[in-house]
């Protein structure tokens, strides 16, 4: 699905502003519930995991990208290339940041949102975001060409059917001048707030609050944080 790739060029991307005011807004919804023991879902190069670590806060990460993976070990963060359903141990907080839950297919939705609450201790957190139609519509789509001096990267984002296809080539220069081409798709869905209400409350989560977030537009809000807590 792209996601080496994306590990790639993602410091290429400049997020970095975008990224950690999200971070801001979880980490406060963390320090309000004086929240431990933290299991972080899409955990990337261990970005929020570095920000739990200098908070001392016990965090473990997981992602399914080896390559994010590497990176995280080389800040002596715990972070593993598992799968949630493969996660054994149990947490006082789940997060899934940075459109985690918008590469869940639609049909895969519900037991993605079952796997975050069987690994939760009772009366823990689910705090998550998610894109609005708002987001996907006027702010996703569109082409980005990134020069650098031994890269070239090209982005092309389509959003229809209500999903986000992001085409990906990377140019990299190598010996003799050459370069050599990658090129991959990732695919993000748009998931409606009455379809992620109906599977966090049949999965057995109760919706504490849902929060209006405007990440990279100031019109509307581009994003949603849930912020779920286990019965």
């Amino acid at each position: 699905m792209g996601l080496e790739l994306y590990a790639k060029i993602e410091e290429h991307l400049d997020f970095e502003e975008e990224v950690i005011h999200l971070h801001k807004a979880f980490l406060g919804e963390i320090f309000e519930k004086d929240l431990d023991n933290i299991l972080d879902v899409g955990c990337g190069q261990g970005a929020f995991l570095n920000h739990l670590k200098a908070n001392a806060k016990t965090a473990s990460g997981i992602d399914l990208s080896a390559e994010q993976i590497k990176v995280c070990k080389s800040f002596n963060l715990d972070a593993k290339t598992i799968p949630l359903k493969e996660v054994t141990s149990k947490y006082d907080c789940v997060t899934a940041i940075f459109d985690v839950l918008n590469y869940i297919p639609k049909n895969d939705l519900s037991t993605f949102i079952k796997e975050a609450y069987c690994v939760l201790n009772t009366k823990g957190y689910f705090i998550f975001d998610t894109n609005t139609l708002f987001g996907f519509e006027e702010v996703a789509q569109g082409s980005l060409s990134i020069n650098l001096k031994s890269k070239f990267i090209s982005i092309d984002a389509l959003f229809e059917d209500e999903k986000l296809k992001t085409d990906i080539t990377l140019f990299t220069q190598e010996r003799n001048n050459l370069f050599k081409k990658e090129e991959d798709t990732v695919t993000q869905y748009y998931h409606s707030v009455e379809n992620l209400k109906n599977s966090l409350e049949k999965a057995g989560f109760v919706i504490e609050k849902t929060i209006n977030f405007n990440l990279h537009s100031d019109e509307e809000s581009d994003k949603l944080i849930f912020v779920c807590k286990k019965n």
